[in-house]
């Protein structure tokens, strides 16, 4: 969905803003005989115990085999080579709150008009700074009245989508589990995610189209998509 700027200049509606202590042994005056040490006999030597066999290491483990593909998720919104009955669902979503989106656009035209008038006023011999304060007046309610209504309309959006898309979204997911078993893929990566940090892909890995195909024929669109 078309997401809307709202942006007021700031500059057109507001302004700048250890001691140790050693005995001393008395001297004396025969020195003592030594006491001769005996000589120990030698000690039997001890019978050293058997070391436990290491265990073999197994050279002969089973690896599965792993095949991988690429699915780009972000190509389920395209409108003509994409998921049919997501595409229609987001459209319904986007209709749905259109009246509200068309009112925040106006009060974004609004906001730039007023921008536009005070900047005039500003380059006149005779500056009315009466008129001015007033348009900035105007230009502040309207950028606090902008912003709580998107600020409302994003979090209902995000209630709706959340309401359409989710049921879709599940069977999306029951069907990739199936299209990744029928044909041996034991991982599957999500493209639009994963693709600044793929250096190398060989073109057959990449299933987005083929699993679009195969959603669409599994789960056709049963009325026309709207219309905006």
């Amino acid at each position: 969905m078309k997401r809307i700027c709202l942006s007021f200049v700031a500059l057109s509606f507001l302004g700048l803003i250890t001691i140790s202590v050693t005995a001393q042994p008395k001297p004396q005056t025969t020195a003592p005989r030594p006491t001769p040490t005996p000589t120990p006999f030698p000690k039997p030597m001890a019978t050293p115990l058997p070391r436990p066999a290491a265990t073999p290491v197994a050279s002969n483990v089973a690896v599965p085999q792993s095949k991988i593909a690429l699915i780009d998720t972000g190509m389920f919104g395209d409108e003509k080579n994409g998921i049919f009955l997501y595409v229609d669902a987001a459209k319904k979503v986007q209709l749905e709150f259109k009246p509200r989106t068309d009112e925040l656009d106006n009060l974004a035209t609004r906001l730039n008009a007023l921008a536009n008038e005070i900047t005039k006023l500003r380059q006149v011999a005779v500056v009315d700074q009466k008129t001015i304060q007033a348009k900035q007046a105007e230009g502040e309610r309207l950028q606090q009245e902008a912003t709580t209504k998107k600020e409302r309309l994003d979090e209902d959006v995000s209630k709706r989508y959340e309401q359409v898309i989710a049921p879709i979204s599940k069977q999306i997911g029951a069907v990739m589990d199936q299209f990744a078993q029928q044909r041996g893929i034991t991982m599957t990566l999500d493209m639009s995610k994963l693709l600044p940090v793929i250096l190398t892909a060989v073109p057959a890995i990449d299933l987005t189209q083929a699993f679009i195909d195969e959603f669409n024929r599994s789960h056709p669109r049963t009325t026309p998509g709207p219309r905006e």
